[in-house]
């Protein structure tokens, strides 16, 4: 009797466990109901990241809504938004990285650590630190050394979210029909371009933006960070003027005399396009391109191209830009947004974006056989951002009235002959100066004993 008395009680506890087990809460389903509107750009990465919602919705219950606009005119939209004591209409926001600082000194923006100190929130295998470090630095984290580099002092404010960095992509059929040696440096860069342009039919050395404003601007940082050079240094004194200044600005006008006609008016879809269409034999920009070489509808050069690190000058270095994605203040469901953010950039997810033609987010997905077995680019970018330079722009609020306004003329004057490298770069770091000036940055070193 005893004994029966046991095993029914063994049966009543496995029965009790199984019923636990399956009327257990699942944490995807706790905002079943919810809709969440994201705000994000109208590019490629976030299209195919559209095609996936869903399989989140099917998944957590959540509805999602996407107004999707041209990454141009969403800065002011979400502003605006985000401004509304009463809770705005975005739960989710995609922001530029060079808008991080001004969202977070607005109080715009919820620190992550927030929702990631949650258990009932966070799913147990994300693996933060399989993000990418340089992406996640350059996006994402706020309030550390010169306010917006890692330190001490940062805090996270959203996660990566279609991150980009400089490589050389390069013809490879025309350096291996003439010999060429893929350049490692910028001595080597500059010379193969000449020689191309000189000696090859019909063919262009480089190709690069070169448009007044912004996207010379864009060139000429490229260049910048390799040569060692630097905007701001801890002081916030402009140093564009130096001698790193200069040599990044004299190597970007020989790049321009070895491009394409008509360059002085490329912005970076002019200089993809001349590098798609077979009119330049290298192309020194962001890494986006590499799929859209792929692109019968966009290239004539699939399958014609290779792959290789920027060049270095004195020191390696590369760009750092793109997008992160977070959660407003004034969001009105911000654990459900929460929960989008983290499957978006979850490691399964990623793959997926990323099987699709998106940005990868994760050292994993870059790192796994089967992805570079599909992409061989990625071991380059995977080395390449071993040194990408999280400060190659400085990420601060006034960085729109230096961009275009200041650095963006100077420049365009020193490469259509106005002025020289040097004196194009001495104003625009007086003008800078009168900028900060201006936004109280010196203000501080006024004071005895602080010095500039």
């Amino acid at each position: 009797m005893l004994k029966k008395t046991f095993l029914l009680a063994i049966v009543v506890l496995l029965s009790l466990g199984a019923v636990s087990a399956q009327d257990a809460p699942n944490p995807w389903r706790q905002f079943e109901g919810t809709t969440i509107v994201v705000s994000w750009p109208s590019l490629y990465h976030f299209q195919v990241a559209q095609t996936l919602i869903p399989e989140f919705e099917e998944l957590t219950g959540i509805t999602v809504e996407v107004d999707s606009v041209q990454y141009e005119s969403m800065h002011d939209k979400q502003v605006l938004e985000m401004s509304k004591p009463g809770g705005g209409d975005y739960d989710v926001v995609s922001w530029v990285i060079f808008w991080k600082t001004e969202y977070v000194n607005k109080g715009f923006l919820r620190p992550m650590a927030e929702f990631f100190t949650n258990p009932d929130l966070v799913m147990p295998d994300y693996d933060a630190a399989d993000l990418i470090p340089a992406y996640l630095e350059s996006g994402s984290v706020v309030g550390g050394r010169r306010a917006y580099l890692p330190g001490v002092t940062a805090a996270l404010y959203g996660v990566p979210f279609s991150g980009e960095t400089s490589v050389l992509v390069y013809r490879k059929d025309i350096f291996d029909e003439y010999d060429l040696k893929v350049p490692e440096t910028y001595d080597e860069l500059l010379e193969t371009a000449e020689w191309i342009t000189a000696n090859v039919p019909n063919m262009y050395g480089i190709t690069s933006r070169g448009a007044a404003g912004h996207q010379i601007v864009h060139a000429w940082l490229l260049h910048l960070s390799p040569y060692g050079g630097s905007v701001l240094d801890d002081n916030w004194n402009p140093v564009v003027n130096s001698e790193a200044g200069v040599a990044a600005a004299e190597a970007l006008k020989r790049i321009l005399d070895t491009s394409p006609p008509g360059v002085t008016s490329y912005g970076i879809g002019e200089a993809s396009n001349s590098f798609l269409q077979g009119e330049a034999a290298m192309f020194l920009d962001n890494d986006r391109i590499i799929n859209q070489t792929r692109d019968p509808n966009q290239s004539r050069i699939d399958g014609k191209i290779g792959v290789a690190l920027h060049p270095t000058a004195v020191t390696c270095g590369a760009e750092t830009g793109g997008f992160a994605i977070g959660i407003p203040t004034n969001a009105r469901n911000p654990e459900a947004a929460f929960m989008f953010i983290q499957w978006m950039t979850s490691k399964e997810t990623d793959r997926k974006l990323a099987k699709l033609g998106g940005q990868p987010g994760r050292m994993s997905t870059l790192l796994d056989p089967e992805m570079q077995a599909m992409y061989p680019e990625y071991p380059v970018i995977a080395k390449q951002l071993e040194c990408a330079n999280v400060d190659w722009r400085p990420l601060i609020a006034e960085w729109g009235a230096l961009n275009a306004p200041i650095l963006g003329v100077q420049l365009s004057e020193f490469v259509t002959g106005q002025k020289t490298a040097q004196e194009a770069l001495d104003e625009a770091a007086r003008l800078i100066r009168e900028e900060l000036t201006r936004s109280g940055y010196y203000n501080w070193m006024n004071l005895p004993g602080m010095s500039q």
